[in-house]
């Protein structure tokens, strides 16, 4: 089967369309033929592990030193089911599915840059919503789960005001429609090419952090949700972090480490199916452009998500 493999860490180059041999499912696991992944914020990282000396340490003992101990990067699957191994009773052959290659910290495979992937039954797999394209199911997980780990932190009331920064991202964006859901007056920060995005998904509010006079805009927010993380800054950030109502909270995508849990996951598939909640693509690329795609990423302008059809 042809597979990206990551030779080394560093430029996004080092990504080498290959032919390797197509795994089989072991029991309790299904083999998918994919249709559809997505390179997200995390691949980037990984593949570059541009970080400090102790971060990229740390790094590199749980993924590998030198180059990834699983070279095929990639955690986002869309696709169908084409073989099954012992003891699968959840799925058939052809069943149409997607999926997230991580349930918990120390259950996680990669491999999705490639045309097959096996995956455990049991983990972050589910049958795709019927009304989502392969390419749309592939645009829900990453980002998905991780803005349901911000929202998870909270406790959004019907009214409560909530400002979400870095909302036109693959983690914003759900955040915004997820806070939605949760009755919640929604005020996005983005740069001003993203500000129709972001209001049609339900943003109330506006802010560009580009504005000099953003800051005046702030106004007092029972949660401030920080969707970047620590690699971006800006003077409305540091000030939105005491922009807080009393008892009002700041909540970092940085903050621990995110879970993925399997509740969450079949949740976002329920709010797909039920329209309430959108995927949004930026892009997309074909396997063999997958440099190109890491490229786009890694200049952490990308409106949703960044999709490779396969």
């Amino acid at each position: 089967m042809k597979a990206v493999q990551c030779l080394k860490y560093g430029n996004a180059e080092n990504l080498v369309l290959t032919e390797i041999e197509k795994p089989t499912p072991k029991n309790n696991e299904v083999l998918i033929k994919i249709h559809a992944t997505s390179v997200t914020t995390s691949d980037v990282l990984i593949r570059a592990l541009d970080e400090s000396p102790v971060s990229r340490f740390i790094l590199q003992m749980i993924f590998g030193f030198g180059k990834p101990r699983n070279p095929i990067l990639g955690m986002v699957t869309a696709g169908v089911v084409v073989e099954k191994g012992k003891g699968v009773e959840k799925f058939e052959i052809g069943d149409e599915v997607f999926a997230y290659g991580s349930v918990s910290p120390m259950k996680r495979q990669w491999g999705s840059y490639a045309e097959y992937i096996c995956l455990p039954e049991d983990w972050n797999l589910a049958l795709k919503p019927a009304n989502l394209s392969y390419e749309e199911a592939a645009a829900i997980p990453y980002g998905g789960l991780l803005a349901s780990h911000l929202i998870k932190k909270t406790n959004i009331k019907k009214g409560d005001k909530v400002l979400i920064y870095g909302a036109s991202g693959s983690i914003g964006t759900m955040a915004i429609q997820l806070a939605k859901n949760a009755g919640a007056v929604v005020t996005s920060v983005c740069s001003s090419k993203n500000f129709n995005l972001v209001t049609s998904l339900g943003s109330d509010k506006v802010l560009n952090y580009k504005d000099p006079k953003a800051v005046e805009q702030l106004e007092t927010y029972d949660y401030v949700l920080d969707a970047v993380g620590n690699s971006k800054s800006s003077e409305l950030k540091e000030m939105s972090k005491n922009a807080l109502a009393p008892n009002g909270k700041y909540i970092s995508i940085d903050d621990g480490t995110p879970l993925t849990p399997k509740d969450a996951f079949m949740n976002l598939k329920k709010l797909a199916e039920q329209g309430k909640i959108q995927p949004v693509i930026d892009r997309m690329y074909p396997l063999d452009e997958i440099v190109e795609a890491h490229q786009y990423v890694e200049q952490g302008h990308k409106r949703g998500n960044v999709i490779i059809t396969v």
